[in-house]
């Protein structure tokens, strides 16, 4: 290989270094979002729920959270209720029915810090409160049967409780907004629902995985047609 050939190879090989390198570091890039996150207990402790509350059907003596907040990303850094995930301390009071289960529930509205302006928490302290629904029931179902009313947008996502926040649904907000609010990021909590709806790779990152295949077919062209 010529020394031209040479230094074009290495200049292809720095791009594509430095097109994955900003790729990589463009989620730290991107803004936060206001929104109602979605939580399940299990022994004792939160997980971030694998599915919206509109599709996912708890089971009997299941506990459930809701938890306001500005966070950087839907799971990783999204802040838990700030309640215990105790079946027993919200439906114990609460006699079972036939044909009836029991979603304990904790509604938490966050803090003042995270409103929208113009707009206050309802109260400090989360709230609970113990569903009695159908056996089908979805977990939307349960917390509407407590905390009416609830507000969505078209692509079911939830946006309001107990008509908090009056607008508004999970909106994008300034880098530097997020910063000040996000809470500690959580190693347990794995991406599902994210505030746009859906999950997976970001776009950002599908761009770039696609601008580095083009440049690498790009590059195996320009050498098979100088060997011509």
């Amino acid at each position: 290989m010529s020394r031209r050939r040479s230094r074009a190879a290495v200049g292809l090989l720095a791009a594509l270094g430095l097109l994955l390198t900003l790729f990589a570091a463009s989620p730290a890039l991107a803004a936060g979002y206001r929104y109602w996150s979605f939580w399940q207990g299990s022994g004792g402790t939160w997980g971030y729920a694998t599915e919206g509350p509109s599709t996912a059907r708890p089971a009997d003596g299941a506990t459930l959270g809701f938890r306001f907040s500005v966070s950087k990303d839907a799971a990783a850094e999204a802040a838990r209720p700030r309640a215990a995930a105790d079946f027993e301390a919200v439906c114990g009071g609460t006699p079972a029915a036939e044909g009836r289960k029991r979603v304990a529930l904790v509604v938490d509205f966050g803090v003042a810090e995270d409103a929208p302006a113009g707009d206050a928490p309802p109260q400090d302290a989360p709230r609970t409160a113990c569903a009695q629904v159908a056996p089908d029931a979805t977990a939307a179902e349960a917390l509407a049967s407590v905390a009416k009313p609830l507000r969505y947008n078209g692509a079911a996502l939830l946006c309001a409780i107990s008509g908090y926040p009056k607008s508004g649904c999970g909106e994008p907000i300034a880098d530097a907004e997020a910063k000040a609010s996000a809470p500690v990021p959580s190693a347990s909590s794995a991406p599902a629902h994210s505030p746009g709806g859906g999950s997976g790779p970001s776009a950002g990152l599908v761009v770039g995985a696609a601008a580095v295949a083009a440049l690498g077919a790009a590059a195996v062209w320009q050498s098979r047609r100088r060997r011509r």
